[in-house]
């Protein structure tokens, strides 16, 4: 795909990457992760695994982090199980970057419930920041990635910033979400709505309200 970010040649890769290792801390976190499973089973903790790996890259990069082959690769030998394996896991789950990215790793949802409720505009605000889908931006702070739906379909539009949702969007909102980025800030995660609080419905609660009240009035009847 002419968007999807591109990885480095494989001697560069290797050149970079070939002798990676645990740091001592992650290490250690490595060990109690596999701890976790019963013996014959520490094939299991691939998953958590490749995600430490990832953000070990990543701090070491300033960036979110991303997966090269020799880290997927001491993943494997660490669990006794075949490259290939290892690898099947990182291509199949998104939370797995396969190529580098920026400091801020910016996943607009495209999906229909964003789309209906103004996800072009979310794009818009990125792109006038100077991301193009695919890319970093020149300075290493922003990616830009276009995906399927990030299950806040109630908090249309919706962006995942590395481990943070950012909800019920609007070009403004977005806009300035990048900008806080930017200088250095971390703006406030979830509903962007003032209004709303996470996903309670906009102009506030209905059904229970009624609820609550019928079960007022039926224990003011019954003295109960």
């Amino acid at each position: 795909m002419a968007d999807a970010p591109q990885i480095p040649d494989e001697a560069e890769v290797r050149a970079r990457w070939g002798a990676f290792a645990w740091t001592p801390e992650n290490a250690e976190k490595a060990k109690a992760v596999i701890a976790r499973y019963p013996a014959g089973r520490q094939r299991s903790a691939v998953m958590p695994l490749l995600d430490l790996a990832q953000r070990q890259v990543g701090a070491e990069t300033n960036t979110q982090g991303w997966l090269p082959v020799p880290v997927i690769e001491y993943v494997a030998a660490q669990l006794d199980m075949p490259f290939i394996r290892a690898y099947e896991v990182a291509t199949f789950y998104t939370m797995y970057n396969l190529a580098p990215v920026g400091r801020y790793h910016v996943q607009v949802c495209g999906t229909t419930p964003c789309l209906l409720r103004g996800s072009d505009d979310v794009m818009a605000a990125c792109k006038n920041r100077g991301m193009t889908k695919g890319k970093t931006t020149p300075d290493g702070l922003f990616t830009l990635t276009e995906v399927e739906c990030l299950g806040v379909c109630t908090n249309a539009p919706m962006v995942q910033i590395n481990d943070d949702n950012f909800e019920d969007l609007d070009y403004d909102s977005m806009t300035r979400i990048l900008d806080e980025l930017a200088a250095g800030k971390q703006p406030k995660p979830g509903t962007q709505n003032p209004g709303r609080h996470t996903s309670d419905p906009e102009g506030g609660p209905t059904t229970l309200v009624e609820m609550v009240k019928a079960n007022h009035d039926y224990r003011k009847e019954w003295g109960a």
